[in-house]
């Protein structure tokens, strides 16, 4: 749960639930949930009772600060039913850090030493602001509460100096999980999901997440168990379902890109790479170079404009350069021979301009030359622009990924 009225609002992004989740998940604590709430004290009572119905562990950043916005001690002793208490010895520990920096402890500070009753201090080695941990009694059941401050360089240490070793004990025996992720691209979300029959969902063992971004689609596969090896017993024979039932369609696993698997190819093969970009703006020959930084397996031309093709293509065939929209596929597939035959590479690689969101038949052109063939492609784009850019650029990068595949494989 993370605090603040900078979070709710959007003026911040609540990094420090997404570092928690993983050092959660790394002790084999699966999260249930993130909450984020703002400096409302009716708000965070709610949101801590609603918290503590549905998980045993509700880890709280934020809001432990001296000010009248800083609520969460208070917010905790009013969801537990308990009265604040003063601990001397805390307050002796924030006069003593003051008084090291040779300032006077403000009156306000004296509020950091209030907890709830039955509550720990955690210790802060840096900050004013201690921790607080509470076991709270739900009938037979009881709830751990720990608020950790808002700074991430304070909430940091104090989890690796004090709170991972009391989770852990909380934890009972140690639990591993384990994420292994699978890369896909060249069909949609629904259509994918529908090629992997009784595989997504959600009391499925291992689980299988499927997520979505710039149209690369990502299989996550977790499993739970007492150490890695035998996760990955349980993971591989979904991994082999997988592989099995989309194909071509996996293009790489973790933290593979398509440029990433594109150069991998090359350079297992000692080829190279030419692109001639009209429509994607120059991002194919960006996302090659922040790979290919050593092996140059890439020389690419830029092309933005109707003159920059006519210049490209005029030790070729100029009148290319004059050919309308409608006749693409055929400008295109000589934007592919003609980088190709200016840089001498194995392939050359074009993408035509992209059509505008409004035209009435949004598609645009792909080419790939090689030394046995000239491939063209046909797609249709619709969406925000920038979506279409990237998605664009994916699949001309898939086109040459495809070709150059064993040809034994589907």
């Amino acid at each position: 749960m993370a605090i603040g009225d900078e979070l709710t609002s959007g003026q911040r992004l609540d990094t420090n639930s997404q570092w928690l989740s993983q050092q959660l998940g790394d002790l084999g604590i699966p999260v249930l949930a993130h909450t984020t709430v703002s400096d409302t004290l009716a708000e965070l009572v709610a949101a801590l009772r609603v918290a503590a119905e549905r998980a045993d562990l509700v880890v709280i950043t934020g809001g432990l600060g001296p000010t009248a916005d800083d609520l969460t001690r208070q917010a905790m002793a009013d969801a537990a039913g308990v009265e604040l208490e003063f601990r001397p010895e805390v307050l002796a520990e924030i006069e003593a850090r003051f008084s090291y920096r040779g300032r006077q402890l403000p009156p306000q500070n004296r509020v950091q030493a209030m907890f709830p009753a039955g509550s720990e201090a955690i210790h802060n080695p840096h900050g004013t602001a201690p921790g607080i941990d509470l076991t709270w009694s739900l009938g037979e059941r009881t709830v751990r509460l720990i608020a950790l401050p808002g700074v991430p360089a304070e909430m940091k240490q104090m989890w690796a100096e004090t709170v991972q070793a009391a989770i852990q004990t909380l934890a009972g025996a140690p639990q591993v999980i384990l994420h292994h992720r699978v890369k896909c691209f060249g069909a949609g979300e629904s259509q994918l999901e529908a090629m992997l029959p009784d595989l997504i969902h959600r009391d499925r063992i291992p689980r299988v997440g499927i997520t979505v971004h710039q149209a690369t689609i990502t299989l996550r596969v977790t499993a739970q168990g007492p150490d890695t090896a035998t996760c990955r017993a349980q993971i591989q024979p979904t991994l082999d379902v997988i592989h099995e039932c989309l194909g071509n369609l996996v293009f790489g696993e973790e933290d593979d890109e398509l440029e990433d698997v594109v150069v991998r190819m090359l350079r297992e093969r000692n080829q190279t790479l030419s692109v001639c970009e009209w429509g994607t703006q120059g991002i194919v020959a960006r996302w090659l170079n922040r790979v290919d930084r050593h092996d140059n397996v890439l020389a690419s031309v830029v092309v933005n404009s109707d003159r920059g093709l006519a210049s490209l293509l005029t030790q070729r065939d100029a009148h290319v350069a004059d050919l309308s929209f409608a006749q693409q596929a055929h400008r295109v597939e000589w934007m592919a021979n003609a980088v190709r035959a200016q840089c001498g590479t194995d392939y050359g690689l074009a993408i035509g301009p992209l059509p505008e969101p409004d035209h009435p038949e949004p598609v645009a052109y792909f080419a790939l030359a090689s030394d046995m063939q000239t491939q063209v492609a046909r797609r249709a784009y619709r969406g925000h622009p920038d979506v279409v850019l990237d998605r664009a650029a994916k699949q001309g990068l898939d086109l040459l990924r495809l070709a150059m595949l064993p040809a034994s494989t589907d």
